[in-house]
């Protein structure tokens, strides 16, 4: 069964392209657009691994990032955060939270992709 990505970003055209890669890469993926529909999502199905944006409506991707480390069930998601902020402090703060890797817009698709697959320990290649 192929692990389950959660694209949670409010820009349609990096959804977009976003889905494409992932599923590309053999990955199911679901996508939303905001911090609260990303804590629905993950409440009704868990997915592997979260690519979360910082910059998001009603909640951004650093609460949903602590609310998800908050949460004894959702211990085992990895999560990415994807932002436009590449300042160091920003990484820091969101590694600091839980985040497993911060990757700064734009981004190299292969790299992301390397990223994803070494967090849900599959083989890169």
């Amino acid at each position: 069964m192929p692990a389950e990505i959660l694209i949670v970003d409010d820009a349609p055209n990096i959804v977009l392209s976003l889905e494409f890669l992932m599923k590309k890469e053999g990955f199911s993926v679901r996508s939303v657009g905001d911090g609260e529909e990303a804590l629905r999502a993950m409440a009704d199905k868990r997915p592997d691994l979260l690519l979360l944006d910082v910059m998001l409506p009603k909640r951004n991707g650093y609460d949903v990032c602590e609310t998800i480390r908050a949460n004894p069930q959702w211990q085992s998601v990895r999560i990415i955060m994807l932002t436009a902020k590449g300042r160091e402090v920003e990484q820091e703060k969101g590694l600091a939270l839980g985040a497993d890797a911060y990757v700064t817009k734009p981004f190299s698709t292969r790299d992301l992709v390397m990223k994803v697959r070494t967090l849900l320990g599959l083989q890169v290649g």
